[in-house]
């Protein structure tokens, strides 16, 4: 069985780089130290509070044992997930309610709750996001992100390449984020850095997810004693049940997605609403159901659409609706 104690990241990752994470001050003693000794915050308007801080007792998953650590220079690269409505309304380990559109996140080791900075790899975007849950419940993870802080990210993929490193924000980004708002970008993470940090990641096993269109489901851990990890997390990657959109259209069995595709060229000049394009079909149909929408392919994504509608009007109000979701990237298109 193994043990871990994560914070280890932060060290390796310092060895060959600290010149290029000089100029970000993204290891400085002095700060680093100063995360785990932030001041209390008044709670936001929701109630939700950043102290007491909670750590939980360890606990194992598929025979990892991980043990919950205040590491203030915590700093890893590995790979991220997110979730949704599927955990919306449930409690999250440290006992606040889940919230799909806010800025939150699970992670196995972290205090609960703290502050991070999330870095894709394959674009450099970095944001603030906070950590209130315990997970991902899979050891091919380092993250569990919610739609929203996935969304604001530009995440799409079941999984996604990224650094998780811990900070201490000004008060004003604390409050802002315990009200489920987020809170602006960082600046975009320097080449010659993230240049490292995609090497680094080159080290880290790409979980399955990222390599099969559903990857294969964890039995659940033996959760840390903190109430109830989020009842599994990482229900997000089991999108098996769309599929049920394949029996029906027996005319046209080689592509039973787009069975909603002639909707949109029936109707000279409609709109659709073009919510999102993945590259995974599960992804694609867990998004849809949320939004009412439809999948259908496109090369090798899967677009997801809302759809047609007679005028700009309810094209607009439609992409309101995915875009409370969680999905600030849809767009209104008008087909011809």
């Amino acid at each position: 069985m193994k043990s871990i104690v994560r914070g280890g990241g932060a060290a390796t990752l310092v060895a060959g780089t600290a010149l290029a994470l000089a100029a970000c001050g993204s290891f400085d003693g002095k700060r680093n130290t100063a995360v785990a000794a932030a001041p209390a915050t008044a709670p936001a308007d929701n109630g939700v509070s950043d102290v007491p801080v909670k750590l939980g007792d360890p606990y194992t998953i598929a025979g990892t044992t991980y043990t919950p650590a205040d590491v203030a220079d915590y700093d890893d690269v590995g790979y991220a997930s997110w979730y949704g409505e599927e955990a919306a309304g449930k409690p999250t380990a440290n006992g606040e309610i889940y919230n799909p559109d806010g800025i939150s996140a699970a992670h196995k080791t972290l205090p609960l709750p703290s502050y991070v900075e999330v870095t894709a790899l394959d674009t450099g975007r970095t944001i603030l996001v906070r950590v209130n849950d315990r997970g991902p419940m899979s050891n091919d993870r380092l993250i569990d992100l919610s739609r929203g802080a996935a969304a604001q990210l530009g995440l799409t993929d079941a999984v996604s390449a990224v650094r998780v490193r811990r900070t201490n924000p000004p008060a004003a980004e604390r409050v802002q984020l315990r009200a489920g708002r987020p809170v602006p970008e960082r600046l975009a993470t320097p080449e010659s850095l993230l240049s490292i940090l995609r090497t680094k990641i080159k080290q880290v096993p790409v979980p399955k997810a990222a390599a099969a269109t559903v990857p294969d489901q964890p039995a659940p851990p033996t959760a840390s004693a903190q109430a109830k990890p989020g009842d599994d997390r990482m229900a997000v990657t089991s999108s098996k049940k769309p599929e049920p959109s394949k029996p029906a259209p027996a005319a046209k069995p080689a592509t039973p997605e787009k069975k909603a595709e002639p909707a949109p060229k029936a109707v000279a000049g409609s709109f659709v609403v073009q919510v999102g394009a993945f590259s995974s079909e599960a992804r694609a149909n867990v998004a849809a159901k949320s939004v009412g929408g439809h999948v259908d392919k496109a090369g090798k994504l899967w677009r997801v659409r809302m759809g047609p509608f007679a005028s700009d009007g309810e094209a607009k109000a439609a992409q309101d609706k995915a875009k409370a979701k969680g999905f600030r990237d849809a767009t209104v298109l008008r087909d011809r």
